[in-house]
């Protein structure tokens, strides 16, 4: 296996709009597997909903707690 700087120094040594090609693909690979590990959780989540894991809890609770999640990664 080689290492980033190996494969960074590899990647630099091609044209420039092979290098571009390259991120281009990369993006796209990188959108598709974030797309299914999205699709994946909601399968999940829906499935513990179906199976009557989650309480009823207020709407304000619920953003509550969303707005305290946001603050907490920044």
């Amino acid at each position: 296996m080689i290492s980033f700087d190996q494969a960074l120094d590899t990647v630099m040594q091609l044209p420039f709009e092979q290098r571009e090609q390259l991120i281009d693909i990369i993006r796209h690979r990188d959108n598709e597997s974030r797309r299914r590990e999205i699709a994946k959780e909601a399968r999940e989540a829906r499935a513990d909903f179906q199976a009557g894991k989650f309480k009823p809890q207020p709407v304000q609770e619920i953003i509550t707690e969303l707005h305290q999640s946001l603050n907490e990664v920044t």
